[in-house]
């Protein structure tokens, strides 16, 4: 749950309209200024598109720029990349490169003729960005400064909001920056709260001074609940706990139509989960709905209008038959939102690897069919006015509603023939005939194709969608992180209980401690659980940093001897570099260089015997 006073900047002015149209996820309230000046950043992203623009100054096939050892981005090309920003503004190359992406993206949709150069050169920015972040052998630098260090570019003379490389790429859904080995160690980081933002500068994040720490009461702090991880835990509990509630109230139906405990708590968990959109809508904005928006919303609405007839039948005497009415009419529009209780649960389950992957397509699909129910609109709309035409040639409407029904069992394929042969004949029936084709024979095969093309590319490549999900996922933690952290339905006490009652009066500190008390006391059953495993992971950070390895390294079977096997002294390094192929150039490059040293040779031996025949 947000403040309220702070659902604006320190200048009044409602910065919900500054976000871009790419920005699909929240951003932080604060407006915090980009380290490099704007017009610098600005200048380095413009060097990277005149140098792409001449890497690839014609259409080339997508695979020659993705391909390992490429021909095209070379070696060469990445180092002139990197050096784009000189020594002093180099942090910021891969968001530039992400920023550069995005221009060759618009201008693919404004230059149609040359889309597909457009879109080749979007992807080389891509590829050179994951090189220079796998290449990067310093990872605090590169956490710190490339990957989570916030820049801003100039667009109408005017600074963008900071963004940094990891936010950019999952507005922009780079996947192969995405899948970069750099990218995911750092989401990691953030998603276990091993980096968290600096209290002093929330420009940047830093490591977790305490991580660690063995101290288990260092580790029993409310702030830790900004941690993705714990928020999803604590996310799922509660949907866990409102599954319940619903399963209890729909399978205890109250004949006298009161409102159990039981319910109650349902209906007061509903009011929290309404209360936590709308507060995420004010502080983001348009740009905050999505499909699960909806999806939540359409469920809250059910449920609303489920309590609100059931205070009308309360609002009758026992016996009553509106009490009666209304209370029936409650108990069916709760019965109803049931299938969406249960897919509910997907929401908070992506974080699973089956599940996200699921989502992922289930997206896709979703989106494909905008497709076909626009085409399907179309039709609807005409043939429906074909009918009704039809039927007000006497001047009375008597077949609309079998007219709707029966086109909407042709969507369905189930079509029904029987009553036209009596609607206007012999139009009625033509015209019928004419639309279930158009429908079950052209539409639905659309959308089949559709739905087929989709899955198909995202089961391909599954596991970076499934990397860029988790990604999103983790972002929409860390990106407008809350000074108190409140997951509904607690966010009512801190409504209630915090905001009302005290914010507006009370000095700062003393309020923010106030929260870190009731946060302590609301969270202390999860904390003393994090707290055990965080001590855990503090004694193995602590191994891992005496054994000079990165904090999250694990031992696994293939490594507990490798210590013990020296292949150069027993002589198997040396037989594995003679027989080991060359897959860094291409075999017919290969063949074509041995055939040139062999007539190079050859040449030699001519000469050679030339010169004997002379001496002769």
């Amino acid at each position: 749950m947000v403040q309220w006073s702070k659902l604006f900047n320190i200048n009044g002015h409602d910065t919900r309209h500054r976000l871009h149209d790419e920005m699909l996820l929240p951003t932080r309230r604060e407006i915090i200024p980009s380290p490099i000046p704007a017009k610098e950043v600005t200048k380095v992203a413009l060097r990277l598109k005149y140098q792409i623009e001449n890497v690839i100054p014609c259409e080339l096939d997508e695979w020659k720029i993705t391909k390992a050892h490429s021909s095209v981005i070379t070696p060469a090309v990445v180092r002139t990349a990197k050096s784009a920003g000189g020594e002093e503004y180099k942090a910021c190359v891969v968001y530039c490169l992400l920023i550069v992406k995005q221009w060759f993206k618009k201008q693919a949709i404004l230059e149609m003729w040359d889309a597909e150069l457009h879109d080749v050169r979007a992807v080389a920015c891509e590829v050179i960005a994951k090189m220079i972040i796998e290449q990067e052998e310093d990872m605090p630098y590169l956490l710190e400064e490339v990957l989570l260090k916030r820049y801003s570019i100039i667009i109408n003379s005017e600074d963008t909001l900071p963004a940094n490389a990891i936010e950019r790429a999952v507005d922009l859904h780079a996947l192969r920056v995405i899948a970069s080995s750099g990218y995911q160690k750092c989401i990691s980081y953030l998603w276990r709260g091993w980096l968290v933002q600096d209290d002093e500068d929330p420009s940047r994040f830093i490591d977790y001074k305490e991580k660690t720490n063995p101290n288990y009461w260092v580790h029993f702090d409310p702030d830790r609940m900004r941690v993705p991880v714990y928020q999803n835990t604590v996310q799922i509990a509660m949907s866990l706990i409102y599954l319940a509630l619903y399963t209890g109230a729909i399978n205890t139906i109250n004949p006298s139509g009161d409102i159990d405990p039981i319910e109650g708590l349902l209906y007061i968990f509903t009011f929290a989960f309404v209360c936590d959109e709308f507060a995420k809508f004010w502080k983001v904005g348009r740009y905050y709905i999505g499909f699960w928006n909806v999806f939540n919303s359409t469920l809250y609405a059910l449920l609303t209008v489920s309590f609100i007839t059931r205070m009308i039948a309360l609002g009758h005497p026992v016996g009553h038959f509106t009490r009666g009415k209304f209370n029936v009419l409650s108990y069916n529009f709760l019965a109803f939102s049931a299938p969406m209780f249960w897919m509910r649960l997907l929401l908070y389950l992506d974080t699973f690897r089956f599940f996200g992957a699921m989502l992922v397509v289930l997206k896709v699909l979703m989106k494909e069919s905008l497709i076909f129910f626009a085409l399907l609109l179309v039709v609807l709309v005409g043939f429906l006015q074909a009918f009704i035409g039809m039927d007000q040639v006497d001047n009375n409407l008597e077949a609309t509603g079998f007219i709707v029904q029966a086109m909407l069992n042709a969507i369905m394929q189930s079509p029904d023939f029987e009553g036209f042969d009596r609607f206007a004949p012999p139009f009625g029936l033509i015209l019928y005939y004419i639309f279930t084709f158009v429908v079950m024979v052209i539409l639905l095969n659309i959308l089949i194709a559709l739905y087929n093309s989709a899955y198909e590319d995202i089961t391909d490549n599954a596991i970076d969608e499934y990397m860029a999900l988790f990604s999103a996922k983790t972002m929409q933690f860390v990106r407008a992180p809350d000074e108190n952290v409140f997951i509904a339905p607690f966010n009512l006490i801190e409504l209630f209980c915090l905001i009302i009652p005290f914010e507006w009066w009370m000095p700062r500190h003393r309020y923010q401690r106030l929260n870190d008390y009731v946060m302590g006391v609301i969270y202390s059953p999860l904390l003393l659980i994090t707290a055990f495993l965080e001590i855990r992971e503090a004694h193995k950070v602590r191994h891992n940093r005496r054994r000079g390895e990165e904090d999250d390294d694990t031992v696994e079977e293939w490594e507990q001897m490798f210590g013990t096997c020296d292949f150069e002294a027993e002589g198997w390094a040396k037989k594995v570099e003679l027989t080991k192929p060359n897959v860094e150039t291409d075999a017919t490059i290969l063949e074509i260089r041995k055939l040139a040293a062999e007539i190079k040779e050859l040449k030699g031996l001519i000469e050679t015997m030339k010169g004997g025949g002379n001496e002769g």
